[in-house]
């Protein structure tokens, strides 16, 4: 199976796994072919289980992205994550997605890093 296919197939499953629909998935890939780098992040990741770590935005890269998200993007970024904490597959997806985002606005991304401490947790 060619790489793209491969990467193609990859992202369909961790939609899936991650509960999302296929306007969703269409989307994100449509988003990841068309960023050269991020894409390349997101094979390396597919074939190694490991972060590449070469795109950085900003100063941040997808790693941080994750760290961040697991505690603030619920209420920062308005995206539910109740159930990343048990769903890698969403996690991942979701930092690959914000990496997407965040290279098209980084504004809200790097202010969000920046501001938020963590430490409002109830």
């Amino acid at each position: 199976m060619r790489e793209e296919e491969r990467a193609y197939a990859w992202a369909e499953a961790l939609c899936r796994y991650a509960g999302a629909d296929e306007a969703f998935f269409q989307d994100f890939w449509g988003r990841l072919k068309a960023d050269e780098e991020i894409y390349e992040e997101f094979v390396y990741y597919l074939e190694h289980q490991d972060f590449l770590c070469k795109v950085k935005i900003e100063g941040y890269g997808l790693v941080d992205l994750m760290v961040f998200q697991i505690d603030h993007f619920r209420a920062v970024m308005d995206q539910d994550v109740a159930d990343m904490r048990l769903n890698k597959d969403k996690m991942l997806l979701m930092a690959f997605n914000s990496l997407l985002r965040m290279r098209k606005d980084p504004e809200p991304f790097v202010r969000a890093m920046q501001g938020q401490t963590g430490t409002d947790r109830q």
